[in-house]
């Protein structure tokens, strides 16, 4: 994607002297964003009204004008970047296939458990996105997924979160990442839903970052005649806001040593699995990934690996052809290890990344925006437009000395939501989701049908209070129950507030 030379520039009559004396108090934002040539954001000064110039110039003060302006020219002529060093495969803790990995496999679980019992670990979920691509009209954890009682996807995590606290005897801290847009929409989804039985104290909402959004030329969007177009600051956000919102503190209040890490729109998240953060914990791991087998060469997911004996994520756009395909000698492709955003995080090694001096860099994405043109008029391209500046988490690799790489199966852990239609959907999001109870019930014992893509004929629906796993189910379930097509297992949930209560305000 090349920038255009030419720019139209905005007609602009407002004379910035006058306006330093008019609002003294942002006289320095003023002045800075006349210096960094973004006033086109003032062109329809005069036709706002009082309330809207307020807002508009606390948004300028807000902006790093000469930030962007350095973003925006680092990238200019920047075309897809190669990987710099030699690219290896990492170590992969595979998933168990024989009698002693299984024991491995065990003893982690065992010290997972342990470190769950202690309350050592809080669940980070990053949920800045909104759904409107997936036909929604709100945060995308809002979106209705369950195949049968049509729970959110918030709704599906908070019961996996109890259901862990039952198991484990003492509440989990959940904290949520929303972004500006979407922050108060969740909040009050939450709410209005009684924070699905959790604690509201357990629960804890926080902002990341956000920058504005630039044109093929650097100019920042406006969407309206008194705002500046923002958009969340990357999941790499995440790093800089638990230290500006003064998460890390709280969960170091709290005891918590280890944060488990997701993305909120994948619906089959193992949610602070014992056997992850055994491995991770028992290997002292700074940082651990879990990764699942690419489904094909060409598939758009980022690719982990070493380089110069550090963890890296590969984008799919850095490989070379030659890696891309490289295949061992069995026929497996070389490089196959596919990062799902799952991570296990150590609140030292957070602390370390702090003190570095270099920030997480910023990579550039390319969308379309509807915004006003010159006239004030609201367009909608056809093609991108629009400069989008975000960071990733997984820049933080390249400080890591210890980490841990688990396989798991795809199948039964990673359907995330991307998509209105098609892959990664909310319809292949049900289908997947259907199909793991549907494993779970075969392998006790019970028969359910597949149609000839494997697919479970009907629907089923096993509520995380009914069963968090399939071991849980087969303690459970009747084995000689007949599935007729349509199986909902729920339960209510019991839970000992008061002990929680407790335990969620020390003192």
């Amino acid at each position: 994607m090349s920038f255009q030379k030419e720019f139209i520039p905005y007609k602009l009559r407002l004379n910035r002297k006058i306006l330093e004396k008019e609002y003294p108090n942002y006289k320095k934002h003023i002045k800075n964003t006349f210096e960094a040539k973004q006033q086109h954001v003032f062109t329809w000064w005069d036709e706002i009204s009082s309330g809207e110039k307020e807002l508009l110039l606390a948004q300028v003060a807000s902006i790093d004008f000469q930030l962007i302006e350095k973003l925006f020219h680092q990238n200019l002529r920047k075309t897809a970047s190669a990987i710099q060093g030699s690219l290896l495969p990492p170590h992969v803790i595979s998933v168990p296939s024989n009698t002693l990995e299984r024991e491995l496999a065990e003893a982690a679980k065992q010290i997972g458990e342990s470190s769950l019992r202690k309350g050592e670990t809080a669940i980070l979920t990053v949920a800045g996105g909104d759904g409107s691509r997936l036909g929604g009209n709100g945060p995308k954890g809002t979106i209705c997924i369950a195949p049968i009682s049509g729970k959110s996807i918030f709704q599906l995590h908070a019961e996996k979160i109890h259901a862990l606290q039952q198991r484990y005897g003492i509440p989990v801290p959940w904290y949520i990442m929303t972004s500006e847009t979407n922050n108060q929409v969740t909040q009050d989804f939450f709410q209005s839903h009684h924070f699905f039985g959790l604690d509201d104290r357990q629960v804890c909402f926080f902002t990341q970052g956000m920058l504005p959004v630039v044109d093929l030329h650097g100019k920042v969007l406006m969407n309206s005649k008194s705002n500046i177009v923002m958009s969340p600051n990357g999941h790499g956000g995440v790093i800089i806001a638990l230290r500006e919102k003064g998460i890390l503190a709280d969960m170091k209040r709290r005891g918590v040593r280890q944060i488990f890490y997701h993305q909120i729109d994948n619906v089959l998240i193992k949610m602070a699995d014992p056997v992850f953060l055994g491995y991770h914990a028992g290997s002292k791991a700074e940082i651990s990934l879990k990764v699942v087998k690419k489904r094909h060469a060409e598939e758009k997911v980022g690719i982990v690996g070493y380089i110069d004996g550090r963890l890296h994520i590969a984008e799919y756009s850095e490989l070379s052809q030659e890696d891309m395909y490289a295949r061992n000698g069995n026929g497996m492709l070389k490089y196959n290890a596919g990062s799902i955003g799952v991570h296990m995080i150590h609140i030292d090694f957070l602390e370390k990344v702090y003190r570095m001096e270099n920030s997480l860099p910023y990579h550039v994405a390319f969308k379309k925006v509807s915004c006003l043109n010159e006239k004030g008029d609201m367009v909608n391209p056809e093609k991108n437009n629009a400069v989008k500046f975000e960071s990733f988490i997984f820049d933080i690799l390249r400080y890591v000395k210890q980490g841990v790489v688990m396989e798991v199966l795809r199948e039964e852990e990673f359907s995330p939501v991307k998509n209105s239609e098609g892959d990664d959907s909310p319809a292949t999001a049900k289908r997947d989701i259907v199909n793991l109870f549907g494993r779970w019930l075969r392998n006790t014992g019970i028969s359910i049908p597949t149609d000839p893509q494997g697919n479970v004929i009907g629907l089923i629906e096993i509520s995380p209070h009914f069963a968090l796993d399939e071991e849980e189910l087969r303690s459970k379930i009747d084995t000689q129950f007949q599935f007729d097509g349509l199986l909902n297992l729920k339960e209510h949930l019991r839970i000992d507030r008061q002990k929680c209560m407790n335990i969620l305000s020390p003192t």
